[in-house]
């Protein structure tokens, strides 16, 4: 590998395109894929010590690829943190990490509004191996107050969370927890490191499903955790044991979209502004819920905490779930289907998409009205975009 000596303050386009390039000895531009499970050692000696070698990423595919060394190191030094590990998926990087902080008789403290499978997995699996789970409105730092115990180990959050993208506080939630010992833990995955830093607010580790923005391409999926090394080596204890590891191919798909990210964020933040301030001045409207607007009621906290405020919003329409329904079947570029983060816009209608599992009072406790749709907003040129939704409205 050829000697460079990088400034150590690059910023976050330069971090993105060149701090991963040390992690292998490899002269060619664009990084191989490492496609092996299992790699050589020079004897037995050898053999024992790279076993249990936290990190190695060349003896055992499990313990990691140099593939997902590199996309981790990215997105350690985007997060400002001293680690970072990769994972099969979002959920594979949230299940591991809390799985690897807590155990029977240990209590969470967690956002009542989250990701779906996340708030699944709290109601559902972790009680079931006595860990109880202490649900709480992310706007009220009383509530987080009142819900810690002394088995109180971890405090989950999301900021913005779907699909109102309702904020947390995460300097109060992380002082709050740093003067009880309990870990923090930050779903990031809609703000990106881009956007907001919660290491930077004194959360202790951040999450993402990189299958998302991260990537920013609809085409893999992926996770990842960052933080202290000491938290991760614990964590990456724990993923020996539960094998969600990120396939080396998926991880290079990964590095391969973290190139452009500050790019692609910069123009989902302006066209999300823009699609935004149009829906809330259109007399077909009801309300729009974006933290860029002076309007949403957590702005003033969008701007401490946010240096750009996202591809993701959402907004209701009145008449309903056909009015819903309508306004979706009308669309010729925006695209309804699941996921979001990605450089093409896309739509859902969350009523429908939560009426298989939830009840009409469970949506509606929710804050989710029958027409309400939730658009990422993609890079396409924002006339389109604009001209697109305004005829499916009208």
């Amino acid at each position: 590998m050829l000697h460079r000596n990088l400034p150590s303050s690059l910023k976050q386009a330069t971090v993105a395109l060149h701090t991963d390039h040390d992690v292998e000895k490899d002269t060619s531009v664009s990084p191989p894929i490492h496609q092996s499970v299992t790699y050589l050692t020079e004897n037995a000696d050898d053999f024992a010590f790279k076993a249990q070698e936290p990190f190695n990423d060349m003896f055992y595919a499990r313990h990691g690829t140099q593939t997902s060394s590199r996309i981790a190191k990215i997105i350690a030094e985007l997060e400002g943190a001293e680690k970072a590990m990769m994972f099969a998926s979002g959920m594979g990087a949230i299940t591991t990490t809390i799985l690897a902080l807590v155990k029977s008789g240990d209590h969470m403290i967690a956002q009542k509004n989250q990701y779906s499978a996340s708030a699944s997995f709290l109601s559902k699996f972790l009680p079931r191996f006595g860990v109880d789970v202490t649900l709480v409105d992310q706007q009220s730092l009383k509530e987080f107050e009142k819900a810690v115990t002394p088995k109180t180990k971890i405090i989950l959050v999301e900021t913005p969370v779907n699909p109102l993208m309702s904020l947390t506080d995460l300097k109060l939630v992380s002082m709050l927890a740093k003067s009880h010992n309990i870990i923090t833990i930050c779903d990031n995955t809609f703000a990106t490191p881009i956007n907001q830093t919660p290491l930077n607010s004194g959360i202790d580790l951040v999450v993402h499903s990189a299958s998302k923005y991260i990537s920013g391409h609809h085409d893999l999926l992926a996770g990842s955790v960052a933080g202290t090394e000491a938290l991760l080596r614990q964590i990456w204890d724990a993923s020996m044991d539960l094998g969600p590891v990120a396939a080396p191919f998926n991880s290079w798909l990964a590095l391969r979209g973290i190139r452009t990210l500050k790019l692609r964020i910069m123009e989902h933040n302006s066209n999300a502004l823009k699609v935004a301030s149009f829906l809330e001045q259109h007399s077909k409207i009801g309300k729009v819920y974006y933290p860029g607007l002076s309007s949403h009621p957590q702005h003033d906290l969008a701007k401490s905490q946010m240096t750009g405020f996202g591809g993701m919003l959402a907004f209701d329409i009145p008449g309903g779930y056909d009015a819903g329904k309508s306004f979706l079947k009308n669309l010729n570029i925006c695209q309804n289907a699941a996921s979001l983060g990605g450089v093409d816009t896309l739509v859902i209608q969350p009523a429908v998409m939560f009426k298989a599992r939830l009840s009409d009072s469970e949506i509606r406790d929710l804050n989710i009205t029958p027409g309400m749709i939730r658009m990422s907003v993609g890079i396409e040129d924002i006339n389109d975009i604009v001209a697109d939704i305004d005829q499916a409205l009208n």
